[in-house]
């Protein structure tokens, strides 16, 4: 999901890789522990599959050093130097290639099972799907909470149920039911959306 999130924030802007860093923090949330551990050999993968390209943005170079015949004035201006000097890591900027925005397509259209944060994550980028590619998404978010209500209301078989145990099934049961409502209401605001883009086409046709 990491090669996720990087797709889909170098699909908006280049990036370098601290910003990046810290905005897959942001995206993916702090459960996930992004770290430049973590994401630099994602950066790396990408690079070597040609989904992303890395720049140097300052080619050029800071500007010649000139001597002022002061040695105060000399060590005064090589601080400067050093201070505006980028560093290493922050001075290579990432974009995403042709390749990437297909990989981040098909990562992004995956119709494999989603868990919670993967859910999440694509849904913060959905917007780079199509409007029935989007409903396709959260139809088949809304068939997997389904699934996980009708399981959280079978009493679990072969042991005894404490009130304890009873109350964390309901609350999880509770849970789901929240968010399916959440999806119902996705689900029509794209539908609705649909029907009026159909109407605006049918009237300029």
């Amino acid at each position: 999901m990491l090669e996720l999130a990087i797709l889909g924030l170098l699909a908006e802007q280049p990036l370098h890789g601290y910003e990046l860093k810290k905005r897959c923090s942001e995206t993916l949330g702090p459960l996930w522990g992004i770290s430049f551990g973590s994401l630099y050999p994602a950066l790396r993968r990408l690079e070597k599959a040609g989904a992303i390209a890395a720049t140097d943005p300052d080619d050029a170079g800071p500007a010649p050093f000139v001597a002022t015949g002061s040695l105060a004035g000399d060590l005064a201006a090589a601080r400067r130097r050093r201070r505006g000097r980028p560093s290493r890591r922050t001075r290579k900027s990432y974009a995403i290639t042709d390749a990437g925005r297909a990989l981040f397509a098909e990562l992004l259209t995956a119709p494999e099972a989603d868990d919670d944060r993967s859910f999440a994550l694509k849904l913060s980028f959905a917007r780079h799907l199509d409007a029935a590619e989007r409903l396709a998404f959260l139809e088949r978010r809304r068939g997997q909470l389904l699934a996980r209500l009708a399981g959280s209301r079978r009493t679990p078989s072969g042991r005894a149920i404490d009130r304890y145990t009873r109350s964390l099934l309901e609350h999880r049961a509770r849970s789901t039911q929240h968010e399916l409502e959440w999806i119902d209401e996705l689900i029509a605001h794209e539908r609705a959306q649909g029907d009026v883009e159909r109407t605006e086409g049918k009237a300029t046709a």
